[in-house]
């Protein structure tokens, strides 16, 4: 399992974004919360770059940075984005929750997802060394140059 996360992301990296497609709409990402606190240094290292501005309100952004994707990201999208509508028996809020994949977190991947298509547009894999400060900055700082780059298109 690993190791086909590893090659997805691979082949995501090589073949979505040479021609920086679908970040034309992107100039606000929310990152929602990751493993071992990477969403700090990614946002870090975002906001000293150009690539797209860190916003704190969900509402908003363009897209949602994360390191994982399925049920969870799936509610927690739901979550931020879909309107709570009444229900006509209960009164109460009634909400759907589409569900797909397995949830899991694997350490180092990150997913760039428009808010309103939930396509992804940009993947990578940047394993932290370790849990260590100096490891998930190296990490943050090869995720941020590998999606300045595909931003740029080159």
């Amino acid at each position: 399992m690993k190791y086909f996360l590893l090659a997805a992301s691979f082949l995501l990296t090589l073949t979505g974004d040479a021609s920086g497609a679908g970040f034309e709409d992107v100039k606000t990402v929310y990152l929602l919360p990751m493993s071992n606190g990477l969403d700090q240094y990614l946002a870090i290292r975002l906001t000293t770059g150009a690539a797209m501005q860190v916003v704190a309100d969900p509402q908003k952004a363009d897209a949602v940075l994360t390191d994982h994707l399925g049920a969870s990201f799936e509610e927690k999208l739901n979550e931020y984005y879909v309107p709570k509508t009444k229900s006509k028996e209960s009164g109460e809020n009634a909400q759907t929750f589409t569900r797909v994949g397995s949830g899991m977190h694997p350490r180092g991947a990150a997913f760039l997802v428009n808010r309103k298509t939930r396509e992804v547009i940009w993947s990578t894999y940047a394993r932290p060394k370790n849990n260590a400060p100096d490891g998930l900055r190296q990490a943050a700082e090869k995720i941020c140059a590998e999606l300045e780059k595909a931003i740029r298109g080159k």
